[in-house]
């Protein structure tokens, strides 16, 4: 029987997704190779990544405008780097919302000055801060959208002069924003884009090759976009397996048509979380994050209880990351909206047996 499966990633992806990936498993195309087993040089593979390249601009609205899109290794952790490595001449301003981003903003102190115009850190990042500034002399200001441990999301972006970039992991694709506002957006494929073990990153080629420093081939965009993301072996599966995922998302509406869901599903738990009072949520409530919604249990509640009954439900990946605990209900695009449900029901049917 298929869990529900609330895991922050890897995650849940569509069914018809797992089936076609499967499937180019024994037999890619009928052409009596593995996806496992084909030539990344071959011109069977070179067409799905050009297409799964090609499908995220088309999906963020950003084809024709200066943008290319790349998949790398080295997930959302190596984009750290490869930001400063590739924008950071002299300073850099950064917002600290969290482990993500304190992780971001020491790979970053490597190269330059760091100003860190924000923190949340005074809460344990239960909210993200506002009404900062970002110094106009700043190679670029660098944010997270949302964070996965917290609970917290960005709900708008500053306006600034300075490149806007933005580590958008844990909610890419999943709501409507002006993409174009961005002049590097980076994510791990492991939450709503695709398997573990490749990251995508969307630049605007205008920003690049204005940092004096010589640039290591494998760190240096400019040389993937040079060689369409190939410049060595990419990860064949995973980006094969992006693209079909793509492709479901672009037949669900694209990220409009995913959007009202993954409210809808947010609300229903946020109403629970609320209205329930053996639960109590982390986040500030404006900040509330629609993929991760972070909760725990008031004091003197009987855990061992809670989560007995949850796992009796088929419910997985409910507890919360080791750094804060309790739990986090990660609803990602493909999670539907029964999964939700049932968990609201183990919350009401907890309140009624304590």
């Amino acid at each position: 029987m298929k869990k529900h499966n609330f895991s922050a990633g890897p995650c849940i992806l569509p069914q018809e997704v797992f089936e076609k990936a499967s499937e180019a498993v024994l037999d890619f195309n009928n052409s009596g190779l593995s996806i496992l087993e084909i030539s990344h040089r071959s011109e069977a593979f070179v067409s799905v990544i050009e297409e799964a390249r090609s499908l995220i601009l088309e999906i963020l609205g950003l084809q024709n405008k200066g943008y290319t899109a790349l998949f790398l290794h080295g997930g959302a952790s190596t984009q750290f780097l490869m930001t400063a490595y590739n924008l950071l001449e002299k300073k850099a301003a950064y917002t600290n919302t969290g482990t993500w981003s304190t992780k971001a903003i020491k790979e970053a102190k490597l190269f330059g000055e760091v100003v860190e115009v924000a923190s949340s850190k005074d809460k344990n990042f239960a909210y993200i801060p506002k009404n900062y500034s970002i110094p106009t002399d700043a190679d670029y200001f660098h944010c997270t959208s949302n964070n996965t441990i917290y609970g917290t999301q960005m709900k708008s972006f500053p306006k600034t002069e300075v490149p806007l970039v933005c580590d958008m992991s844990s909610d890419f694709l999943s709501r409507s924003l002006d993409f174009s506002q961005f002049d590097l957006i980076y994510a791990g494929a492991q939450k709503n884009m695709g398997p573990a073990g490749v990251a995508v990153a969307i630049i605007k080629e205008d920003i690049l090759g204005k940092v004096k420093r010589q640039i290591p081939s494998m760190m240096n965009y400019k040389v993937h976009i040079e060689k369409d993301s190939m410049f060595n072996t990419p990860p064949v599966f995973a980006i094969y397996t992006s693209l079909l995922n793509l492709q479901w998302l672009k037949n669900k509406g694209g990220i409009a048509g995913i959007e009202g869901k993954n409210i809808e599903k947010a609300a229903l738990l946020y109403n629970e979380i609320d209205r329930n009072p053996l639960f109590i949520g982390y986040a500030n409530k404006e900040d509330r994050s629609i993929m991760n919604p972070t909760f725990n249990l008031i004091e003197g509640t009987d855990k061992a209880t809670f989560d007995k009954l949850w796992k009796e439900a088929n419910i997985n990946g409910l507890n919360g990351h080791r750094v804060l605990g309790g739990y986090r209900a990660s609803m990602y695009n493909a999670l539907p909206l029964k999964s939700v449900q049932v968990l609201v029901d183990v919350m009401q049917q907890f309140e009624k047996i304590s």
